[in-house]
């Protein structure tokens, strides 16, 4: 019996976080280097700091990738001990 309302087999989509990840990597990138060179310097620093905020979220999501899967109680075994009621 569990007592928690979050799903017994939740997962992220790690992998596919990844690729969605890589794909903005490369448009970040080259939005930097093209604004960079078009002579827009604002432009060309938000597409830096969106390429440093994308590749901090890309190492998260290896460091979760690698560190396999958790430990997940089974369905008799609730999340957290309940309350006592009297």
């Amino acid at each position: 019996m569990r007592t928690g309302s979050e799903p017994t087999t939740a997962r992220s989509a790690l992998r596919l976080r990844f690729w969605l990840s890589a794909w903005g990597l490369i448009w970040a990138v080259f939005g930097t280097i093209a604004f960079a060179l078009a002579g827009r310097p604002g432009w060309a620093i938000a597409c830096g700091v969106l390429w440093l905020v994308i590749t901090v979220d890309m190492t998260l999501i290896l460091r979760h990738i690698r560190q396999g899967p958790h430990y997940q109680p089974g369905r008799d075994i609730p999340p957290y001990r309940p309350p006592d009621r009297p």
